[in-house]
């Protein structure tokens, strides 16, 4: 399998409290990451469960929490809990 195939299949997933209280604690830590998702994303919809990845920069061991929507694509916004602190679409 490649590794463009690999990184789109989910590793678990959280319920919706905790995906919030994920991506709260990431945006209270991280200067600019609220200005970020503002520009860049649209709120989610009400789901009781979201995915959640695998980070696929090297080295980093986090985990990929969904933030919003991508505002100019259609795809989920997901922010890394790991040492990357990057953002994707997934």
């Amino acid at each position: 399998m490649t590794s463009n195939v690999g990184q789109n299949y989910p590793y678990t997933s959280e319920t919706a409290a905790e995906r919030a209280a994920r991506v709260d604690a990431l945006i209270a830590a991280r200067e600019g990451l609220a200005d970020k998702l503002r520009a860049e994303t649209t709120p989610l919809d009400e789901n009781e469960r979201w995915w959640v990845w695998k980070c696929p920069t090297p080295g980093c061991a986090g985990l990929l929490h969904a933030a919003g929507y991508a505002l100019e694509k259609h795809a989920v916004y997901v922010v890394c809990d790991g040492t990357c602190a990057k953002t994707f679409l997934r």
